[in-house]
């Protein structure tokens, strides 16, 4: 079984991480949406909240799961025995960090890291930027996947 995980704090999951989702499971058995939790940052919700968020989206999505990590994105690999990384990139300066996490990823367990470029009318959405616009009180629902948009 071919099974990736998508790690990334999520906050909040976007409709560019959608995107990345439904790409990667053109080609990947199963996906497994990994949320990192990282004590320095300070999310705007839970990574619970997080995690059941991103279920709700895809419930009716089989070959996807939703997890929650603490460890090394390798160490959760193992555990969860994978060995495709899928990340996404919208710029040159996303690409050169993930070539550096890629090569280190590589060395310590021999995972491959499967890069997706963004579609270009996402390039700008991230997470960071939304967080910013919601605490300016902007409606940022239009960068925010729906339930509605996964039914088939």
């Amino acid at each position: 079984m071919r099974r990736a995980i998508f790690p990334g704090t999520f906050d909040p999951f976007t409709i560019g991480h959608d995107d990345i989702v439904k790409r990667a499971l053109t080609f990947m058995d199963e996906v497994v949406i990994a949320i990192g939790i990282n004590r320095n940052k300070c999310p705007l919700s839970s990574p619970e909240t997080r995690a059941e968020t991103i279920r709700s989206l895809y419930a009716n999505e089989p070959r996807i799961r939703v997890e929650m990590f603490e460890e090394l994105t390798t160490d959760f690999m193992k555990r969860i025995e994978s060995r495709f990384i899928i990340r996404g990139i919208r710029s040159v300066k996303d690409f050169e960090y993930e070539e550096s996490m890629a090569d280190i990823n590589k060395q310590l367990a021999d995972v491959e890291t499967i890069v997706l470029f963004c579609k270009p009318e996402l390039a700008n959405i991230s997470s960071s930027l939304i967080r910013e616009l919601k605490a300016y009180g902007k409606d940022v629902s239009r960068f925010l996947p729906t339930i509605e948009n996964h039914k088939n």
